[in-house]
């Protein structure tokens, strides 16, 4: 199966515009041969801003699923082009809101996941169950950014059969505990055109690449499953972000990825034949769950927030 993983800048609350963006880059994606397509986290509506809106703003970006404006415009697409779309927006549902990412394939929600660990605004709620999912002969799984950093959502994924997980992020470019975590100046992304290379460094730093490089290849390859990894380039609120969505097979190795400052995709075809191949896939089969089934399920307090969300943090 070919499939896209696309990069873009979004506009903050600009449902109409980000849409227009995710039209083209399918359109893209469909000229390449591609059979599936994969955005960002909160693509629709951008993410980083949320965080700083209120109950009734953030319940007014909030649509329905299927029945919400944005979820049918994609199914128009995906109808129009003949290719399987997934994207993020922020979902009702009953008074609740999520932040919520949906696949659809011509005339239907194929999936809808609603992230885990959701933390960037104090009024969404968590989802509370994985997905997994057939999309044309393939089980695929949906873990949104944060969701990822936690190896037990993965593992959990690949003993459900996910052999591929689709994983939106909107990440990079912001602080840590980790030594060479940090934001990016905006003179770097001013002075792209002229200096691409000192960007470049910037985004493929500590500070972006590298960092994803310690985690994403692993989680590929300890569950022997392929990774399609999505992140915004540019600003998506005030913060710069670096791209670099890429496709990754079971043993780890990036088969694609996006290397430029615009809006983009890259593009890989995966085969089945590397699953049964994989470190992964005999690591599964030499589990011993009896030592630590009970170490993992122990009651435990969860805190999600970030170093950079914490109070007195500098943005």
């Amino acid at each position: 199966m070919k499939i896209a993983v696309a990069q873009f800048e979004p506009k903050d609350g600009d449902k109409r515009y980000n849409l227009s963006v995710i039209g083209t880059l399918t359109q893209k994606a469909v000229q390449n041969g591609a059979a599936v397509i994969s955005f960002h986290e909160m693509s629709i509506t951008a993410y980083t801003f949320t965080k700083g809106l209120s109950r009734e703003e953030i319940f007014a970006l909030a649509e329905k699923v299927p029945d919400g404006a944005s979820t049918k415009k994609l199914l128009e697409i995906s109808k129009e082009l003949d290719i399987a779309i997934l994207a993020g927006l922020v979902e009702i549902d009953n008074e609740k809101i999520y932040n919520t990412y949906v696949c659809v394939h011509k005339n239907k929600v194929v999936a809808k996941y609603r992230k885990l660990h959701p933390f960037i605004n104090p009024h969404l709620t968590p989802g509370n169950t994985y997905e997994i999912f057939d999309l044309l002969g393939w089980k695929c799984g949906i873990l949104i950014c944060y969701d990822n950093n936690i190896i037990e959502n993965v593992r959990a994924n690949a003993l459900l059969g996910a052999e591929l997980i689709f994983a939106p992020h909107v990440t990079g470019c912001t602080p840590s505990a980790m030594p060479g975590r940090g934001y990016v100046e905006d003179k770097y992304w001013s002075n792209r055109q002229i200096d691409p290379v000192a960007l470049r460094k910037e985004f493929n730093g500590p500070k972006g690449r590298e960092w994803l490089m310690r985690w994403l290849p692993g989680r590929a390859y300890d569950n022997g499953l392929y990774y399609a990894f999505t992140n915004p380039i540019g600003y998506d609120g005030e913060h710069l972000k670096n791209g670099n969505s890429m496709i990754l097979d079971p043993y780890g190795e990036v088969l694609s990825e996006c290397h430029t400052f615009e809006n983009d995709i890259a593009l890989a075809t995966i085969t089945k034949d590397k699953l049964a191949l994989s470190g992964g896939h005999r690591y599964k089969k030499a589990r011993r769950p009896e030592l630590y089934k009970e170490i993992l399920g122990k009651d435990h307090e969860s805190q999600t927030q970030p170093v950079w969300m914490r109070e007195g943090a500098k943005t």
